[in-house]
């Protein structure tokens, strides 16, 4: 049977009819509609270089972020080389933070840019200036010369809740003032390479030009900045994430101050802890993050972590998961003393260190194995063929022993080892050969969870497996 839309209620003899009880928000968009802006950004014809096989605009290319954060598909460019690329244009959105002009958009919608012009509401435009830009957030503080304007209501990330309905105003593929509607469907979420925010999903209909817009509560607050979408198409499905306000503005605030973001940092390579891993190292339950490597002369190597180390508060904050800890260590001041505790070897240790400040670029080290002869032994009973690492391969590999892999097969391929991996661990004791391998090996209980150390060329990373 049709359900009925209409609830009939009968007072004092009267009939009345009243409608279903739906959300309105004519009210926010009346109010907030002229705090939002349009953002155009412009990039000369310039050079571009395109490396062979390369889809598309090449990383130098300024619309190359744009494309990545909408998933939009584009053709592959066949050989390589330079090309002159055309003059590019990105559309996006933004909000007036205050009335002397300060406005906040995404990073990926000016990044690069050699103009950037700022429509209002009213039909008046604006040249932009570039105050700053982060891209480990993607956020970005523009100001135009303009006085009295509207500005938007801050509202509290942390007091948003899941399910409740949020509204998201921008431009998408230029249609300016364009309000779309939706519901909160996760908080906290982390996604490939953005470890830094804890983005709030949504499933409110985003679209190329939407970035940089706020989305508001019921309240008519601002709690984030629309930043990006989950597609397999370029087009909406349903998966749209923002940059909480408050992440948004500790990032504004030094980018108007100083120009630039400065973050807390430990140069530590961390790692997930799942349920094999906790049972590996005795750990009760699955949580905090799992040091895979310490950067040599770094914080963290100062102040006595270690690898197989697992960092369960810092700085008396409970680390519940991986994520958890660059979202603590970024807010924590450079120079700030601050307590740690740690999981290592089966025991609760407490440290005591002087955060460092983030580097701007991140390095990376190359490893190219050069293997000796393989040995079998006890590792060949968990499919494993291993070499010793010769003196040149610890020197370029920056590592004092390990073993190479030199071939994989039943149990060991299924857990996902591959010949030119680098083992230096075995349930958090080191490995300098392949003897001590297999004298480590021997010495376990049989089927007990084994949790491997590995380096590869593209980081390191705890493999378990459990022998039959």
């Amino acid at each position: 049977m049709k359900q009925l839309v209409w609830a009939i209620l009968f007072f004092t003899g009267s009939l009345v009819v009243q409608a279903e009880n739906l959300p309105d928000f004519t009210e926010i968009v009346e109010k907030q509609e002229a705090t939002v802006v349009n953002v155009s950004a412009t990039t000369n014809a310039h050079q571009v270089a395109h490396p062979p096989g390369a889809a598309g605009p090449s990383e130098n290319d300024p619309m190359f972020e744009f494309f990545r954060r909408f998933g939009i598909p584009v053709m592959p460019d066949q050989g390589g080389g330079q090309s002159s690329a055309p003059e590019s244009h990105s559309l996006g959105s933004g909000f007036i933070l205050s009335a002397d002009g300060y406005i906040l958009t995404n990073s990926h919608v000016v990044q690069g840019a050699d103009e950037v012009l700022v429509t209002l509401q009213d039909k008046r435009e604006f040249k932009a200036k570039v105050i700053g830009i982060d891209k480990k957030t993607d956020v970005a503080v523009l100001k135009i010369n303009a006085s009295g304007l509207p500005t938007v209501r801050i509202g509290d990330p942390a007091k948003a809740r899941v399910g409740e309905w949020v509204v998201a105003i921008g431009s998408p593929f230029g249609f300016e003032s364009t309000v779309t509607k939706g519901i909160i469907s996760a908080k906290g979420r982390s996604l490939p390479q953005e470890t830094l925010v804890p983005f709030i999903q949504t499933d409110v209909p985003i679209n190329p030009g939407n970035s940089g817009g706020p989305l508001f509560n019921m309240k008519g607050e601002v709690i984030g900045i629309n930043s990006q979408i989950y597609s397999r198409t370029g087009g909406f499905m349903g998966l749209s994430f923002a940059i909480p306000i408050d992440v948004a503005l500790q990032v504004s605030d030094q980018l108007r101050s100083t120009g630039r973001v400065s973050r807390g940092w430990l140069g530590v390579v961390i790692q997930e802890v799942d349920k094999e891993l906790a049972d590996s190292f005795g750990l009760g339950k699955p949580r905090g993050a799992l040091v895979v490597s310490v950067q040599k002369g770094a914080p963290a190597d100062k102040g006595g972590i270690r690898p197989s180390d697992i960092i369960l508060r810092f700085d008396n904050k409970p680390i519940n998961s991986q994520e958890d800890l660059p979202r603590v260590v970024s807010n924590t001041k450079a120079g700030s003393h601050v307590a740690v505790q740690v999981w290592r070897k089966g025991g609760l240790v407490d440290l005591s260190l002087t955060v460092g400040e983030m580097p701007s670029e991140k390095t990376t080290q190359s490893e190219s194995p050069d293997p000796k002869r393989p040995h079998l032994g006890a590792a060949g009973k968990i499919g494993l063929d291993l070499a010793d690492l010769t003196s040149e391969q610890r020197k370029e590999m920056d590592l004092s022993g390990g073993v190479i892999v030199q071939g994989v097969s039943a149990l060991a391929a299924r857990a996902g080892l591959q010949p030119g991996d680098v083992i230096t661990s075995i349930n958090n004791t080191e490995v300098h050969n392949v003897q001590e391998f297999n004298q480590i090996l021997s010495r376990l209980e049989p089927k007990k969870m084994l949790a491997l150390l590995v380096h590869r060329s593209d980081g390191s990373e705890f493999i378990t497996m459990r022998p039959e």
